[in-house]
């Protein structure tokens, strides 16, 4: 099958979604299916992406969640994708990876039934989703092997995704986490966030400012 691997981080590089989607192309590839990348970036599709993507019999996104839900920009381009579902295939299926900053894949329930939903409106065929927690540490995981360290859980729920696509069939959705305890994921992203403050400026006492 032709599989589109999809891009929704706003991100131009070192993304999440786009560690996700690197570690998952060998696995389709292995699978026999053949794979072409694409990115949704910027709020509108543009008829060149329309056409690759009504070629595909798989759309796979690996995205961010933001606020529960889409980004706003994927959510832009979905609309657009709508508007031209006359020239997607009748049986093209729809796999989604939504990766979140918080520790618990659960978080992302409320996005992938979002695409869940635009699924049906748009009369493409669910397989099911993902929901990745933990998706802050992967741009520094992301020369690990899939499969090794944190990345454990995430490779298990990548080939279930490959089989199921493989077999033409659908399930329930999957919520995992990075192999990462929650105390050490919250404690190194403490520290990322005040190593950014510093970088652009902003002194420590300053973050504090408004509270009470």
């Amino acid at each position: 099958m032709k599989v589109a691997l999809i891009n929704g981080s706003p991100k131009a590089a070192d993304s999440a979604s786009a560690v996700i989607l690197k570690y998952l192309q060998p696995l389709l590839e292995q699978a026999g299916h053949e794979v072409v990348g694409f990115s949704f970036t910027k709020p509108q599709l543009g008829s060149e992406v329309a056409a690759g993507l009504s070629a595909c019999d798989v759309l796979i996104f690996a995205l961010p969640l933001y606020v529960d839900g889409l980004p706003s920009h994927v959510a832009s381009c979905l609309q657009e994708l709508e508007k031209r579902r006359a020239e997607l295939k009748t049986e093209t299926r729809v796999y989604a990876v939504v990766n979140c900053g918080f520790h618990e894949g659960h978080h992302a329930r409320w996005a992938l039934r979002m695409l869940r939903n635009w699924c049906a409106r748009v009369g493409l065929r669910w397989g099911f989703g993902i929901g990745f927690g933990g998706g802050g540490a992967l741009s520094a995981v992301s020369n690990i092997p899939l499969g090794a360290g944190p990345t454990k859980n995430l490779a298990q729920a990548l080939r279930e995704l490959v089989e199921n696509l493989t077999a033409h069939s659908e399930r329930e959705d999957v919520f995992t986490s990075a192999n990462i305890p929650r105390r050490w994921y919250k404690l190194a992203a403490e520290v990322g966030w005040l190593m950014a403050a510093r970088a652009n400026g902003v002194r420590l006492r300053d973050l504090s400012k408004g509270r009470g």
